[in-house]
């Protein structure tokens, strides 16, 4: 396969220095950070590249393709780099995309930082476990990553310590202001969010242009997602990466020392790739997914699964989304998805009955299509006399927010290998098994309920609420966690596998608790730390 898009040639089979598996959020920024050293790197990405002319923000069928080949769902959307994933056991579906670019194709482009306290959970909170890293040491990659993404927001967020912006914020919008308001009234925290969207042109991106359609593909190139920011450059540097190729299993060596991938190539047919070291990037579903297909004498549980938790713990961040309906109109589905945000309720307060806490991201409307279907399936909109009258009523007067709830490591949450489903090359599906806490329905319903409140201060005369969010499954944490004991971890603190020196993790799998943020930020950071440690360690990093 060529770097680029303009067709193939040979492939190269002799050893990569670092194989990266997924070209998705950290994937990407795994590729771009080891580039500088000159290594063979190649990255092996099940997906290809996108079109932006083709996203369904350039056409008028966009919320019709939002239901087909741009859905969220990956059973829904069932395109040839999709793999089918059985989650019906798990009230929350998964989300994601599958291409050069991963998630970040179809994110919001939301884009919070933890906060300090949430990598000392434990010590805090007496739940979870602490990280082995800390806001300090990450803070640095933060700012790394935020230059190269091109971050918008303002600084001086109360909730935050010190952070600078790259670019001016998103404009509030009727919406944000008229949410706003509500907030002000209240006395609640709000403040205008960090977005991986571009304000003004930037690293030869071109800025926001209010398209409406964030969440499936930014045609204008607005939105940051990897394949336009780190991916280019990456390639100029040297990394090879590879579209169409589905990775089976990770193989390892005698000595139990990783050697390569097994793989399927856009023809279907297996290839291997050797590698010296090899870099795991596919989320918290597809990483444990390959890890304990990759079963060998040395790993009969699954590659680097002696501590048997690889799969387990899984966090998917329970939402609920309150919209209110407003008597006058407002944005509808025009502009970025969101402008501000709160985080009034971050931080544990033992009073109101959980511990940890939660992000309201305001959004702005629903499209007419949407508009419809919730007016006609909540009873709002009769069918016959009355029809349009009602639908008025809802189009460009619907503006709300979604409640981000923390949810808590508990090791009955797992990913395991299906017995039955396959994907197309008869690699085992990955099982959902998950429940939502009864620390994270307090918060659901708590988040509801001051929402609520919030709306009707706002003027919203009406509400919806949908909690928790079925279809909402978009972050997948925890299932391969770092930390120091490796009988309590999969990975060492800086990425490490504690099973097998030369196998590396940098996705969410790697989480130790999931916050109550979008992770999307951290989980680059987290890539940028990992692989900077990797640069400072190229001596052993071979043993």
């Amino acid at each position: 396969m060529s770097n680029d898009r303009d067709g193939a040639k040979a492939v190269d089979y002799s050893p990569a220095d670092v194989l990266v598996i997924g070209a998705g959020a950290s994937g990407a920024v795994a590729a771009w950070n080891l580039a500088e050293t000159k290594m063979r790197i190649v990255c092996l990405e099940q997906g290809g590249w996108s079109d932006p002319s083709q996203y369904p923000s350039t056409g008028r069928d966009w919320e019709t393709r939002t239901q087909s080949d741009f859905s969220i769902s990956p059973n829904r959307r069932a395109q040839p780099a999709d793999y089918p994933v059985n989650d019906d056991d798990s009230p929350i579906k998964v989300a994601n995309f599958n291409g050069v670019g991963g998630g970040t194709v179809l994110y919001a482009g939301h884009y919070p930082r933890f906060h300090p306290s949430d990598f000392r959970v434990k010590s805090l909170d007496g739940v979870g476990d602490d990280w082995p890293v800390d806001y300090d040491t990450l803070e640095p990659f933060y700012a790394q990553n935020d230059r190269v993404t091109g971050v918008s927001g303002l600084a001086g967020d109360p909730a935050y310590p010190p952070k600078q912006s790259v670019l001016p914020p998103l404009p509030m919008g009727l919406s944000g202001q008229r949410l706003a308001e509500g907030f002000n009234k209240l006395g609640w925290h709000w403040w205008p969010s960090d977005s991986a969207i571009a304000t003004q042109p930037y690293n030869g991106r071109d800025k926001c242009i209010n398209l409406g359609a964030c969440l499936y593909g930014c045609a204008q190139g607005a939105k940051a997602s990897t394949d336009i920011t780190y991916w280019p450059e990456a390639i100029r540097a040297g990394v090879e990466l590879r579209a169409w190729c589905r990775v089976k299993e990770i193989t390892v060596d005698d000595a139990g020392m990783a050697t390569g991938a097994v793989y399927f190539d856009e023809q279907g047919v297996e290839q291997f790739q050797p590698a010296h070291v090899v870099i795991m990037a596919c989320n918290g579903v597809g990483t444990p997914r390959i890890l304990l297909n990759s079963k060998s004498k040395q790993f009969p549980d699954g590659l680097a699964n002696s501590s048997g938790l690889v799969g387990k713990n899984l966090m998917l961040h329970p939402y609920a989304s309150i919209q209110g309906i407003f008597a006058d109109e407002l944005d509808g589905y025009r502009g970025p998805h969101d402008s501000i945000w709160s985080q009034e309720f971050y931080e544990t307060n033992k009073e109101r009955g959980f511990v940890r806490g939660y992000t309201y991201e305001f959004n702005r409307g629903r499209g007419p299509v949407a508009t419809a279907l919730t007016g006609v399936h909540s009873g709002r909109i009769p069918w016959g006399e009355g029809h349009h009258t009602a639908y008025r009523r809802l189009f460009n007067r619907i503006a709300g927010m979604v409640s981000i709830c923390e949810d808590l490591p508990e090791e009955h949450n797992t990913v395991t290998l299906d017995p039955e489903l396959t994907d197309a090359h008869g690699i085992p599906a990955p099982k959902l098994s998950y429940r939502i806490s009864d620390n994270s329905q307090k918060m659901l319903d708590y988040s509801v309920a001051r929402a609520s409140e919030a709306l009707e201060a706002a003027g919203a005369y009406d509400l919806i609420v949908d909690s928790p969010i079925t279809h909402g499954g978009w972050h997948l944490l925890g299932t391969a966690r770092m930390g120091q004991d490796p009988s309590r971890s999969v990975v060492n603190e800086w990425g490490r596998s504690h099973d097998v020196r030369n196998l590396f993790v940098v996705d969410g799998s790697i989480f130790v608790t999931s916050a109550g943020v979008n992770p999307t930020r951290t989980i680059q950071t987290l890539a940028l730390y990992i692989t900077d440690q990797m640069k400072k360690r190229l001596t052993t990093l071979f043993d």
